[in-house]
């Protein structure tokens, strides 16, 4: 049996540092690239130098500092997020190569058949989030790369790390003047991504809601920061009226079923915890680290 050789696109970005650590604490061979995926020459030109057996892509633009970015800059982001991420998904199909994009579940929103509480979107469910432009990439390309039968579609929310880092979505909040309280799915990435590896290691494909189990507001979120990391700490709330006044874009509001996510990690024996139970082991790591 070959080893696996993994090359990690979007090499200078958050996700993909993290996914290099894991891989590297596991003692796998792994590779950093930051060519640009729509440059069809030079993606060839990396797959041919590295040879690699799986190609995690974590490029793309999300924005800077948020998704707003996005909404001024169409035509970069349409480069990457669409031309980019179906470019590499056909260059690795071409060349028998296992292809993880770690892509978004901000494609949806609540809605009268999917009401906060009520039933959570499943993977087959049709996009209905195009408030923002970088969602609307998101869910028309997720559409066309999903065809390629070597391809894995983790579909991420609102991802949050053991660290205050900036992209990090405790970070994101705890510095916000005032949040919206609304219950949304979160993917804490100490959880996740090793379920990432054992997924593409073993060849699977399809798309998956890849965030924890549940839903939790952003209340509850910052009522748990508060408690274990940082006692004393305060925020305000408001509600989407108001913050649709200090946003450019629309921002995502949903929960994701991981039924089929759960179900095929206990094939391999991985447990994913809910999300509360997340955030408090999540910050019981943080705070252990010294973290304030």
């Amino acid at each position: 049996m070959s080893t696996n050789r993994f090359l990690i696109w979007g090499g200078r970005g958050w996700v993909a540092g993290h996914l290099e650590r894991l891989l590297q604490q596991q003692g796998k061979e792994v590779y950093m690239t930051t060519v640009r995926m729509e440059n069809r020459e030079a993606a060839l030109r990396e797959l041919e130098r590295v040879k690699p057996t799986h190609v995690l892509n974590c490029a793309g633009c999300t924005g800077r500092p948020n998704v707003d970015w996005c909404e001024d800059n169409k035509e970069e982001t349409m480069r990457s997020n669409v031309v980019g991420a179906i470019n590499l998904a056909d260059l690795c199909f071409l060349a028998g190569i296992h292809y993880t994009v770690f892509a978004t579940g901000c494609i949806y929103q609540y809605d009268e058949a999917h009401p906060i509480g009520g039933p959570a979107y499943k993977e087959t469910d049709p996009f209905n989030f195009t408030g923002s432009f970088y969602s609307l990439t998101k869910g028309h390309v997720e559409e066309v790369i999903k065809n390629y039968p070597n391809c894995l579609v983790l579909r991420l929310r609102m991802p949050v790390s053991d660290d205050l880092h900036p992209r990090s979505f405790v970070t994101k909040i705890s510095k916000y003047e005032r949040v919206v309280d609304i219950p949304n799915s979160n993917t804490v990435l100490t959880d996740l991504l090793p379920a990432a590896i054992l997924l593409a290691e073993n060849s699977e494909t399809g798309v998956y809601n890849f965030t924890n189990p549940g839903a939790i507001s952003h209340n509850e979120v910052l009522s748990l920061f508060r408690d274990i990391v940082r006692p004393g700490f305060a925020w305000k709330n408001f509600t989407l009226e108001e913050q649709a006044h200090v946003i450019k874009a629309g921002r995502s509001n949903c929960e994701l079923d991981t039924t089929k996510l759960e179900n095929k990690l206990k094939e391999y024996g991985y447990v994913v915890p809910e999300v509360h139970d997340a955030y408090r082991l999540c910050f019981g790591r943080m705070k252990a680290a010294g973290t304030v």
